[in-house]
């Protein structure tokens, strides 16, 4: 299945459902040499993908479907959009997190307890006083707010801020105020550091 994103009426497939127990589920970008960009979860043999979305560890609790993140992508873009604004945060690095934590889906939820967009552990939600981490609004708010703590923490050091965002800010400290060696966040970082490369070049 393929999502033509710049003229958005071509739909290709059948719609994407990830449901199957021994199967991850992606979603890959593709750009043309036209500039036309598609989403798809098959990518063609010779092209060139970018990922921007995988399914967790567990793809049997993971329902996702391309249409989904392309309208949660619409729907929640104010919103994200105008608390970058307030906070003063670059909209495109909400957005890149946004993207890696739930890949703007509002009912995200982790078994770690993570909920939401920017999937708010209960302990950063009562820190924030977030009331209602499953409230869009609240929970934008909430982790957006965290970030900023973050980056004026690690005086903008972006890399170190994410870290934090995943690991916490005990391990970062830890390991001297430097990205933890554990893979998982590693893998975040990098993540998180390309979508904000791919939304800052798509603007």
């Amino acid at each position: 299945m393929v999502f033509d994103f710049a003229r958005r009426t071509a739909l290709v497939g059948v719609g994407l459902t990830l449901c199957l127990p021994s199967a991850h589920g992606e979603i890959l970008k593709y750009t043309d040499l036209d500039g036309h960009v598609y989403y798809t979860d098959r990518p063609m043999k010779g092209s060139y993908y970018e990922l921007v979305w995988r399914s967790g560890p567990d793809p049997t609790k993971t329902h996702f479907s391309a249409k989904s993140y392309l309208r949660n992508r619409s729907t929640f873009t104010p919103l994200i959009d105008a608390t970058a604004e307030q906070l003063r945060l670059r909209p495109e690095l909400l957005h890149a997190v946004v993207q890696a934590e739930s890949a703007y889906d509002p009912d995200a939820y982790s078994n770690a307890g993570a909920v939401g967009l920017m999937q708010l552990m209960p302990a950063t939600a009562k820190r924030y006083g977030v009331s209602n981490s499953w409230d869009p609004k609240e929970n934008v708010d909430g982790g957006a707010r965290y970030l900023r703590d973050l980056l004026e923490r690690y005086e903008r050091d972006v890399s170190l801020a994410l870290a934090a965002y995943n690991a916490g800010e005990s391990a970062v400290e830890k390991y001297g105020n430097k990205v933890p060696p554990f893979p998982e966040t590693r893998r975040y970082v990098k993540k998180v550091l390309a979508n904000l490369d791919r939304n800052i070049k798509e603007q």
